[in-house]
């Protein structure tokens, strides 16, 4: 007997298809989501239920009235029902904090890998 996925609150995000038991797993633990839902690409898989997470964006310099690249880092838990690697474009959602650095967590692996 399977546990179906609950649903976490966020429209248009694809629950996984596989099942875990893990209590910090949105969909099938007790863990909440809220706040900011971020896209971005996975730049390290190597710690343990964790991945990096980078994110560009545009920042706009209002002396030159011009826009600079510029990129953060999240770290975010990964829950056992989720496969993701280096490369993959992931979506993060904010939820309590896990541990010291990490604050996301990712519910949904989004198709295609992001363009450089």
């Amino acid at each position: 007997m399977s546990i179906p996925a609950r649903n976490i609150g966020i429209p248009g995000v694809k629950p996984p298809t596989t099942t875990c038991n893990d209590p910090l797993c949105p969909y099938h633990g007790k863990l909440s989501v809220r706040g900011r839902i971020i896209e971005g690409t996975v730049v390290s898989s190597k710690m343990n239920k964790a991945v990096v997470v980078q994110r560009d964006y545009l920042y706009y310099v209002p002396k030159y009235k011009r826009y600079e690249k510029r990129r953060s880092k999240i770290h975010a838990y990964k829950p056992p029902c989720i496969e993701v690697k280096e490369g993959d474009l992931v979506k993060i959602a904010e939820c309590r904090p896990i541990s010291k650095t990490i604050s996301f967590v990712v519910i949904e692996k989004m198709e295609g890998k992001k363009g450089g």
